[in-house]
């Protein structure tokens, strides 16, 4: 069960109303690294973890950053207070509440949509999905996916700063980014706490193709580096001359009964095409004297 403390986790405070921004900062509060797609993929880890450790960490940082949608939702919101007034009002002329609604990003679809009240879509005014969520339910490769999502997060966070010379402003996502490594690291902790992590899942590999560095894109530009040279790498150079790996023909094959074999046949030779015809088609047709 939640409650609901009305203090937030963060003070906000917005110097002036900036409704650009504000549209900017919506990434945060409904886009794929934002705060509530962080909440939900916690939460719903949190419910189908069996480890208790991890259950209660996942809850426990799954509603912070719900807090977490509270403030970049109140700072949304106040960045949208002049315009909120404005267009409930009408107290500006006809073309300067267009100029103040229109002057970037999606700060006019905020406006006129949403009464400048925090809506959940991106920046660009994309509605926020579960698609961003990417659980698939193995805790060595979800807490892997968490790692990412938080360092993504705070590259945003980062971005978001870079944009706003309000102080109040930059101080609340500052606060916001910071917690974004805190995240991290206990998402780490977790991850290198299971001793055999890697790779997620049960099955170890097959050994000559996982220690296998395929250099497929050669030419200048080709570099080395412990990612693909070294003891730990068997390289595949001759990429042409070495495939198959397997040592088999690298043929496509399929055992089929008699009658499917027959019925293939039959197929095939009925939507055989003929090299020895040039038809004339549509596109001939229709060409132009200068085409």
């Amino acid at each position: 069960m939640f409650t609901h403390n009305k203090k937030l986790q963060y003070t906000v405070r917005v110097s002036e109303p900036n409704p650009v921004l504000a549209s900017l900062i919506l990434e945060q509060f409904g886009g794929p690294q934002g705060e509530l797609a962080a909440a939900m993929r916690y939460f719903t880890q949190a419910l189908a973890e069996d480890d208790p450790g991890r259950k209660d960490m996942l809850l426990d940082i799954a509603t912070e950053e719900l807090s977490h949608l509270e403030v970049i939702g109140s700072i949304v919101a106040m960045l949208n207070k002049g315009v909120k007034g404005e267009l409930a009002e009408a107290t500006q002329t006809e073309a300067d509440l267009y100029r103040s609604l229109t002057q970037g990003g999606d700060s006019h679809t905020q406006g006129i949509l949403y009464g400048g009240g925090p809506a959940l879509t991106n920046s660009s005014g994309v509605p926020w999905t579960a698609a961003y969520i990417d659980t698939i339910g193995d805790p060595a490769c979800d807490l892997r996916s968490n790692i990412a999502a938080e360092a993504r997060a705070k590259i945003v966070y980062e971005r978001l700063i870079n944009v706003t010379d309000d102080a109040g402003v930059k101080e609340a996502l500052g606060f916001l980014m910071t917690r974004e490594i805190a995240h991290q690291k206990s998402f780490e902790k977790a991850l290198y706490a299971i001793e055999d992590n890697f790779p997620p899942g049960k099955l170890q590999g097959i050994p000559e193709y996982a220690d296998l560095y395929v250099n497929a894109s050669q030419g200048e530009g080709d570099a080395e580096g412990p990612w693909n040279a070294g003891p730990q790498w068997r390289r595949l150079d001759d990429v042409v001359g070495g495939v198959p790996v397997d040592g088999g023909d690298g043929d496509a094959s399929v055992g089929l009964t008699r009658s499917e074999q027959s019925d293939l046949s039959s197929f095939a030779a009925r939507t055989m095409s003929n090299p020895a015809i040039n038809p004339r088609t549509g596109a001939e047709l229709g060409k132009s004297g200068a085409a």
